[in-house]
């Protein structure tokens, strides 16, 4: 069973949230939290296994919430929700150690996947919206040959396997790509992780950005 907090400061959002994921047998929702305080005290008596969390709420807000959680042993993963698949703060969102975002508005049978995804540890990285994500806000170095310093303890696949999950690829198309087992994807991308010092994939992805390792844009 999946515990999850709904932490939004709109009742309507929480309740329609909670009557979605009430649904599914495999789900429980906790607790409901108004604001970030809120979600901080309620995580820590509730031990849920996954946080939705609104990114815009008042007094403290959705990414101070996120740092606060992650901070403490035993933190449970957060998905981002949020209104704009642009929004101004879903980068600090990801920075904060996230694993992932989604649209509001996106279907209903996606909410419960997303919680899903996260809780087995995986990133939910929509390729399209991250990338676009982290071409507005990552101000990338200066593009060269060299590996940055900070990659090179990863072997070459190990930095191509990153590379992958910058883009957005599931542990399942990374194998199509590079002609791998699931398993044998699976255990490079525990090796970026750990060798990286990274909490989760989507640490990964920005940290492949920032670096220089994928260029904004790139297909």
């Amino acid at each position: 069973m999946i515990r999850v907090l709904i932490a939004d400061d709109q009742e309507l959002v929480r309740a329609g949230f909670r009557m979605i994921l009430g649904a599914h047998d495999d789900i429980d929702v906790v607790a409901e939290a108004g604001d970030g305080r809120e979600a901080v005290e309620r995580a820590r008596l509730h031990k849920p296994d996954v946080v939705l969390m609104d990114i815009r709420m008042p007094g403290v807000d959705g990414i101070e919430a996120t740092r606060r959680l992650l901070d403490a042993p035993d933190a449970p993963r957060v998905l981002m929700l949020t209104t704009f698949d642009l929004d101004q703060y879903v980068y600090d969102a990801l920075k904060a150690g996230a694993s992932g975002f989604m649209l509001k508005n996106a279907p209903p049978d996606r909410l419960a996947d997303a919680v899903r995804t996260v809780a087995a540890g995986d990133a939910l990285l929509a390729p399209a919206i991250t990338r676009r994500v982290i071409e507005e806000f990552v101000r990338r170095p200066r593009a060269g040959d060299a590996v940055p310093e900070l990659l090179g303890e990863l072997t070459d696949r190990e930095r191509e396997v990153l590379r992958l999950i910058a883009r957005g690829l599931s542990n399942t198309e990374i194998a199509a790509s590079l002609f791998l087992s699931e398993a044998t994807v699976k255990t490079h991308v525990n090796r970026v992780l750990t060798k990286l010092q990274l909490r989760n994939r989507t640490e990964a992805a920005v940290l492949a950005y920032e670096t220089g390792l994928v260029a904004p844009g790139a297909a």
